[in-house]
């Protein structure tokens, strides 16, 4: 069997290891497994409703794997994800409150804003382990903490009066869609549906087209060879880093101008980010791979949490089995000493 067909078989027996191992749990713990999955699928894709909302869920889930997919191709491991987000979060809602402008204007400004802020997020370590060899996974996880904290004093100070949370965006900076809202028996999807899809574009034409993105890889794959090649290692590092935090900051925006509408002071991280992680791995850092990933987890967040009402089933059961689909994708190689040696017996 081909590398390539190993490539696409192992993140779907991953998947299906982790629903027959969750489901296994259901059973054991007492719940009615089918009752629990029929559920998970009508939360998801029952109505008009659900469908809408998993498709909102879905934007962000794309542009988090992407920025970690991005990173991945090129050898660098951007766990902070997260913290990119929520700085491209509060830049996009800060634009979007702050100015009066037409729309034409004002989406795309307050868009970039955020692409700019995850940018400049993404920078600070790329910068780091370029100029100083400091680890980036060190420094993400550090400025993870500080989106987290800084976000939260500025719109406590600056976006709102002694509230938890800024004034809604202007409509003329809103991803919000009467037209998607009617057609979905008015769920929040959004516009931010074209921006995942053209970000996907993107990703696939910068790594698979541009003599840019032959260089990216080549950095990733081995940057001794790449620098006696005379590839500048240090300014590919620092721009796939900052590459990788447009796209995060852009996930931000989805959530800023799309779902909430406004920023709010936050107790704790909003998932998003690390779940990106998951959907990269799951998605073998491909921009298609991403896209089916994200629909699966999207589909098996939103469906959760139908879960309990429907089936008296709790939703953190699918918590479980997300995690153990990305334990075994992380185990991929046992599963391809497994697919080997069926191979071998089925030539013998």
């Amino acid at each position: 069997m081909s590398n390539r067909m190993q490539n696409i078989l192992i993140p779907i027996i991953a998947v299906l290891l982790g629903i027959i191992v969750g489901t296994i749990l259901m059973i054991v713990t007492g719940y009615d497994a089918v009752a629990g999955f029929i559920a998970l699928w009508n939360g998801a894709f029952g109505d008009v409703y659900f469908l809408g909302e998993t498709i909102r869920q879905i934007i962000p889930y794309i542009l988090a794997g992407l920025a970690v997919a991005f990173a991945f191709k090129t050898g660098l491991f951007n766990i902070g994800v997260e913290g990119q987000l929520i700085v491209g979060w509060l830049a996009a809602v800060w634009v979007g409150v702050a100015f009066e402008l037409p729309k034409i204007i004002h989406l795309p400004l307050a868009v970039l804003a955020a692409a700019l802020a995850g940018a400049f997020w993404a920078f600070i370590p790329g910068f780091l382990k370029a100029q100083y060899r400091v680890h980036e996974v060190i420094v993400t996880i550090m400025l993870n903490y500080t989106a987290l904290h800084i976000t939260n004093y500025i719109i406590r100070t600056k976006l709102s009066e002694g509230s938890d949370s800024s004034d809604p965006i202007a409509e003329t900076a809103s991803l919000r869609s009467p037209l998607l809202e009617s057609l979905t028996d008015y769920s929040r999807m959004h516009w931010g549906i074209v921006i995942a899809i053209i970000a996907v574009i993107i990703m696939w034409f910068i790594l698979e087209k541009t003599t840019r993105g032959f260089e990216l890889k080549a950095v990733g794959l081995n940057q001794h060879a790449s620098n006696y090649a005379g590839v500048n290692v240090k300014k590919n590092i620092i721009l796939s880093m900052v590459i990788s935090g447009v796209f995060a900051g852009l996930a931000g925006a989805m959530e800023g101008l799309g779902t909430f509408g406004y920023a709010a002071v936050k107790s704790g991280f909003t998932g998003v980010g690390f779940d990106g992680i998951a959907v990269a791995l799951l998605g073998s850092n491909s921009p298609i791979g991403i896209v089916l990933a994200a629909i699966l987890f999207g589909s098996l967040k939103v469906g959760a949490l139908n879960m309990p009402l429907e089936a008296g089933v709790p939703n953190e059961l699918v918590d479980i089995i997300i995690a153990l689909i990305v334990f075994f994708v992380a185990s991929s190689y046992m599963i391809r000493l497994l697919i080997r040696k069926i191979n071998k017996k089925g030539v013998k």
